[in-house]
């Protein structure tokens, strides 16, 4: 039987510039909009330049059919201000939103914000948030929770949202803790390329970025060429690591190689702070081959990072087409 269809969000490669940020964005989301992505990702943080809120309804006033990913952490808004956001959003368009449940931010940014709460205790949070904003949208009458971060007497959103535009979650952490709360909430569960591209495949979702070319060996050359490795930016990487307690940025951080492997997997625009994650180089062919075989196992859903060039894009736009099933 055929897999389903992917549903791939793009998200631009690191931007350190605020003046190109906007545009970036806009370019990534319009061309994603004109060639079948299902939306795009959109980060949230201290150090992100624009609120993913505020982004989102610029994208999707700009777009056709774009059901941005928005990432969501409860460090930064309550449940109902959340659900609000997506009820507005499908009131105004239409359409569905997705949301990317996060708890993580630099160290020093939750001590900025007074934020307290251990690793683990950031987790159950984050379950009561993503149960509370479900009930919120699907009810048609008041609700009321107890739970340990939070609690609702009476509390009701109008109106209540059709089922074709209720949000889908999904949870990025790599922990068992983050693991544990996708699986208890029926979020779809996020994980990164594993570097043998075959064993440790157990999540719907997955996080990587694609360099394509019609050779594998033109795309090993090209994909040197834009990523180059420079120790200023694997230092960038190093104090960012140290100023974080996330399970996957260590994981992906310690004993890994910039090598470029024989299988594609390629780590070296993470170790450079150019990326949030590995990335697959080859073919279009062989790549998509590779996400054919990832369907059949399971994969659904990707975040995809993609430098914000046309070129570059057109030519992930091939691999993926390549697969058959995007």
């Amino acid at each position: 039987m055929m897999p389903a269809r992917l549903r791939i969000f793009p998200a631009i490669s690191r931007n350190r510039d605020p003046r190109k940020y906007v545009g970036e964005l806009m370019r990534v989301a319009e061309f994603a909009d004109h060639n079948g992505f299902e939306g795009i990702l959109l980060f949230e943080g201290n150090d992100v330049f624009v609120e993913p809120w505020a982004m989102a309804q610029h994208i999707m006033a700009a777009t056709k059919r774009s059901s941005p990913l928005i990432a969501v952490n409860p460090v930064y808004m309550h449940p109902f201000t959340a659900a609000k956001f997506v009820s507005s959003l499908a009131q105004l368009y239409g359409r569905k939103v997705y949301l990317n449940m996060i708890t993580g931010t630099a160290i020093s940014d939750l001590q900025g914000l007074g934020d307290q709460q251990s690793h683990a205790d950031r987790y159950i949070r984050l379950g009561e948030f993503v149960t509370l904003v479900r009930q919120l949208l699907a009810n048609p009458r008041p609700v009321n929770v107890s739970g340990r971060f939070y609690r609702a007497s009476n509390l009701q959103l109008r109106p209540r949202l059709p089922p074709e535009l209720m949000p889908e979650f999904l949870v990025a952490g790599q922990s068992d803790a983050a693991q544990r709360v996708a699986e208890e909430t029926g979020c779809i569960k996020m994980q990164m390329l594993p570097p043998d591209l075959d064993r440790g495949l157990g999540a719907s979702g997955m996080n990587f970025g694609i360099f394509a070319r019609e050779s594998s060996e033109e795309a090993r050359l090209a994909a040197k060429a834009r990523f180059r490795d420079d120790p200023d930016d694997r230092e960038l990487l190093a104090l960012t690591v140290e100023n974080s307690d996330s399970v996957w940025k260590r994981r992906l951080y310690e004993g890994q190689s910039g090598e470029l492997a024989a299988n594609g997997y390629w780590l070296l625009p993470y170790l450079t702070f150019q990326a949030d994650c590995p990335y697959l180089v080859g073919s279009y062919a062989e790549i998509g081959a590779r996400l054919k075989e990832f369907a059949a196992k399971g994969l659904t859903t990707v975040m995809l990072d993609m430098v914000a060039d046309g070129s570059e894009m057109r030519h992930v736009c091939k691999a993926l087409k390549a697969s058959g099933i995007f």
